[in-house]
């Protein structure tokens, strides 16, 4: 049986596919949703997200649910082996740039959750689960057609789409299918991730744990109420069946539970992760596109692996709307790897840097850590650098004018500021392109943005907004719908003629 054609395919129900396809349909995209899993795949895998992340989770609807399960980090911990501290650094309660905590722990199962309910939100987005892709098969400049099996019946079927979003892990068949490796990036580890829940208080700093040792590193952090996550790296001969149980992994885990018995402690789930660092080598065939996992691998000492597959669904799902309701041309599509590649590699490259520092070097490594981390705190503005979520900006493309030495806003993100009437940038903006201007602007001006199914969004002197443009050196800044600036000038007049005729932005859902 062949289902009817529709506009996207979204391969895989996990965060990344799951962000996509209610991006989408904030926009009216008709979208469907495939995934092998008939429910939330149930145990734990990612736990940390940034305010960037948190400042998505509120676009796609979800930040006050997701507060709900989450609980914020108070900052990191490098510790030696014997758990001495070597550095802290503390996060404040403050809302950081993008209007949220900073740092956020939280179970994925219950995100996915959240994320899998709001779907109902948006009536052109259909999500079938427990099936099986079989084959993705795409004519040149055609449409694609994905073939499926059900696996409680074991019919089988096909669904023809526009475009398909390739959200399928790391084991990926939408990458396979386009002829795309994976680059290693140099960096294999074998590392034994452990939840735990308890009832009992394990009185231990809510922040993160490095434990720097070149033997045994190891990390550990609370993630819910009475839930608990170590990651310790495995020895030569060690796997993680050697720890199903709490015979052994009790003596791995006493340095935090202290007296707790081992009948005290439940174990949700250990696995044994290899982490990597990969990037595939493009992301793109005609209309087939890899995201998340399907397209990067990152270790994970920065937190960072999840955050990345949705940062590449808000990169590509608001120009693949526009291009769908031709506001803008196919050919910017080219824009979504010439941005999201470089950012990936720069954070997979970013996570090594601190594994390796966490790990590397034997003893001479770890009296140097000994040595230097107690000092990190007086190197000016460091304690700033090691706690800012703020990411790299995007590279010059068809939709990020940014000069060739990189300086200014261009490509950076605008912060989720505070306005004058007290709701905030993203608020007011709601997915839409956003002129940002502390100049004066003319009612002719002003008409010509909204007629052009732009946001004027003025910021007056003292305001965060206005600082922040000072900071780039402008008066004006073009900010498209992902929060990401095009382009900056001196005059918001030249910038206003790059806003595209409104269609699908007037019936914008969030």
């Amino acid at each position: 049986m062949t289902v009817r054609a529709v506009p996207v395919v979204v391969i895989g129900a996990g965060p990344t596919g799951l962000a996509a396809a209610t991006l989408l349909g904030q926009h009216g995209i008709e979208t469907l949703v495939l995934d092998r899993w008939e429910s939330v795949y149930p145990l734990p895998r990612a736990v940390h997200l940034d305010d960037e992340i948190y400042r998505l989770l509120a676009r796609l609807g979800i930040a006050e649910e997701f507060a709900a399960i989450s609980r914020p980090a108070h900052g990191l911990r490098l510790l030696d082996r014997d758990l001495r501290v070597l550095a802290e650094f503390r996060r404040g309660a403050d809302l950081g740039r993008h209007g949220h905590p900073e740092a956020n722990m939280f179970d994925q199962p219950q995100l996915e959750e959240l994320l899998r309910t709001n779907l109902v939100r948006h009536p052109t987005v259909t999500l079938r689960g427990n099936v099986e892709i079989t084959a993705i098969e795409q004519s040149d400049g055609g449409q694609v057609r994905v073939r499926l099996t059900d696996r409680s019946t074991g019919e089988t079927s096909s669904v023809t789409a526009g475009y398909v979003l390739g959200c399928d892990g790391a084991n990926s068949l939408a990458r396979s299918t386009i002829g795309s490796t994976m680059q290693d990036l140099v960096f294999t580890q074998r590392w034994l991730v452990v939840d735990l829940a308890t009832d009992a208080d394990l009185a231990q700093w809510e922040g993160v744990h490095q434990v720097c040792d070149p033997v045994r590193a190891a990390t550990y952090m609370r993630i819910g109420e009475r839930r608990y996550r170590w990651e310790f790296q495995l020895l030569s001969g060690e796997r993680a069946e050697d720890y199903r149980d709490m015979t052994r992994l009790h003596s791995l885990v006493r340095p935090w539970t202290g007296d707790l018995r081992a009948e005290q402690l439940e174990i949700v789930r250990t696995a044994e992760y290899t982490f990597r660092a990969q990037i595939a080598d493009h992301w793109r065939q005609q209309r087939l596109f890899l995201l998340g996992d399907a397209a990067h691998l990152t270790p994970p000492f920065i937190g960072q692996g999840m955050g990345a597959g949705l940062r590449d669904a808000a990169n590509l799902t608001w120009k693949l709307a526009a291009v769908l309701d031709g506001r803008l041309p196919e050919h910017v599509l080219d824009s979504y790897e010439a941005e999201r590649k470089p950012h990936a590699r720069s954070m997979i490259t970013l996570a090594k840097l601190v594994g390796t520092a966490m790990t590397a070097g034997g003893d001479t490594g770890s009296a140097l850590r000994r040595m230097l981390a107690p000092r990190l705190h007086r190197i000016p503005g460091l304690s700033n650098r090691i706690l800012d979520s703020r990411t790299p900006a995007l590279h010059r493309s068809a939709l990020v004018d940014r000069g060739r030495l990189g300086l200014g806003l261009a490509g950076r993100l605008c912060p989720n500021a505070p306005l004058p009437d007290g709701r905030r940038f993203d608020d007011l903006t709601a997915g839409r392109y956003a002129l940002v201007t502390s100049a004066a602007v003319t009612p002719a001006l002003r008409s010509e943005i909204h007629d052009r199914g732009g946001v004027l969004v003025t910021a007056p002197p003292g305001t965060a907004l206005h600082r922040w443009l000072r900071s780039g050196h402008t008066a004006a800044a073009l900010v498209r719908p992902d929060g990401t600036v095009q382009r900056t000038a001196p005059d918001p007049k030249a910038l206003c003629g790059l806003l595209r005729a409104p269609s699908s932005y007037g019936r914008f859902r969030g």
